[in-house]
């Protein structure tokens, strides 16, 4: 499993044949990209529908879209994707998109969605856990799985089901603060999931939300984990197969 960070909440992940493009917004600053650079993806996956993680789903409309039914109905409908090519999915669901399987579990996060939050809730944001094999009990030593927490707080799902039931082996969170958590909060819900691999995301796009990212390296210290904090480059991808 290949991922590849393009600033701010937007990931390109790759599992086997299927890639899949998270949150698509290219205008941020840790991204030499625009979305006519990214080839097409298979899926487009929406934690929520703030400008900030949807504002480029309309130029992937070759690809499915996924996201909850109230956030794929606006999104699909502004950008042209055709009713076919929505997957409109549920807290809790796991789909099969190619040769990955994802699932959506809740974000602690406002979700109004259309200019000026004409729509001031489209329901709870997500999250997703994406694993090259079907979730289950049975344990598998060979699946990789990364979990992208989506904007959010701090919450006990993260210790309670997602670490212990989804076992993420690296988690992309939020560490700007503000809108989201901060390093400190971040650092705990790394600890929680119990994760090899921490990778920072949403932070540094705008004022309120630059931070030192060494900050993120030390929290994850305290806590006494032994996640590894990875402080990509904009457009740097991480192989999960090798660690980095």
């Amino acid at each position: 499993m290949e991922l590849t960070w393009h600033g701010h909440s937007t990931w390109h992940v790759t599992v086997g044949g299927t890639d899949l493009l998270i949150d698509p917004f290219f205008d941020n600053p840790k991204t030499d990209l625009s979305p006519e650079d990214v080839d097409d993806p298979d899926y487009v996956l929406l934690t929520h529908g703030h400008d900030d993680h949807v504002a480029h789903a309309g130029a992937f409309t070759d690809a499915t879209l996924v996201g909850t039914p109230e956030v794929t109905n606006h999104v699909a409908g502004e950008a042209g994707f055709d009713e076919d090519d929505v997957i409109g999915m549920n807290l809790g669901g796991t789909v099969e998109a190619g040769d990955a399987f994802v699932t959506m579990h809740r974000a602690d996060h406002t979700n109004g969605v259309g200019a000026g939050f004409e729509v001031p809730s489209a329901g709870s944001a997500a999250g997703y856990v994406i694993s090259d094999t079907k979730p289950t009990q049975v344990e598998d030593a060979e699946s990789e799985t990364f979990y992208h927490a989506g904007d959010t707080g701090l919450m006990t799902e993260m210790r309670d089901v997602i670490g212990p039931f989804l076992e993420p082996d690296a988690a992309a969170l939020p560490v700007g603060d503000h809108f989201t958590m901060g390093p400190m909060q971040a650092a705990v819900a790394a600890d929680w999931l119990d994760v090899d691999h921490v990778l920072p995301m949403h932070y540094d796009t705008f004022p309120p939300i630059e931070i030192d990212p060494q900050d993120v390296v030390d929290e994850v210290a305290a806590t006494g984990s032994d996640a590894e904090v990875h402080v990509l480059d904009g457009d740097e991808t991480f192989d999960l197969s090798e660690g980095y």
